[in-house]
């Protein structure tokens, strides 16, 4: 025959009365009833940049210019041959097609000044035709404003700079020791799942 609670000692029936009670508490805590109803959120997957991308900057200069690290690269590049101002331009008509329509009018007039104009601080190399189209744009500035301009500069950057960048020595020495130069270690782990390096590290870096 059962005797029930009565025949337990009374440290057990002590130890049972706790447990029950601290339930009956986390039952009525609404925070924790919540957090095990909410999904668990996922942890962001972060984008590593891989050291084989350098590779493929061999093979397009776009690939170069849409990769950060690489303009990044570029732009130092630029740099240490006082020509900036193209990849300068490029960036500026890339930045001009993410304005506001109520602001595109006084930023376009900033970047024509700036880079189109001829004696501007920053003057790219255009034809004046292409010039006199760009300005005529201004009168009625949209998102295409500066297409044909930047598009003459690119091709510009890519049949000239863009072909000593790929034979610098800057870029022969992030192809050979990426790795050692970009990557810090993160405890021991190698390749891939290291950090992203910083874009502007590359321009500190004495080639």
């Amino acid at each position: 025959m059962c005797k029930g609670l009565t025949a337990l000692p009374a440290t057990c029936l002590k130890s049972a009365k706790d447990i029950k009670h601290r339930i009956e508490n986390l039952l009525q805590n609404t925070d924790f009833l919540s957090d095990l109803k909410a999904p668990k959120k996922k942890k962001p997957v972060v984008k590593r940049e891989n050291p084989i991308d350098i590779e493929k900057w061999k093979s397009s200069f776009n690939n170069v210019i849409n990769n950060e690290v690489g303009l990044a690269a570029f732009k130092a590049f630029l740099k240490s041959e006082f020509s900036q101002e193209n990849i300068a331009f490029w960036m500026a008509c890339e930045e001009y097609k993410k304005t506001s329509a109520d602001k595109m009018a006084a930023k376009a007039k900033q970047i024509f000044d700036q880079y189109v104009e001829m004696d501007s601080p920053g003057e790219v190399n255009l034809d004046s035709a292409t010039r006199e189209e760009t300005r005529s744009n201004l009168l009625s500035p949209d998102v295409t404003c500066f297409d044909e301009a930047q598009s003459k500069i690119v091709t510009l950057m890519e049949t000239d700079s863009y072909r000593r960048f790929l034979k610098s020595k800057l870029f022969l020495k992030l192809s050979e020791h990426s790795w050692k130069l970009l990557w810090p270690r993160q405890g021991s782990k190698e390749g891939p799942d290291r950090q992203q390096p910083s874009p502007a590290l590359l321009c500190m870096i004495d080639w």
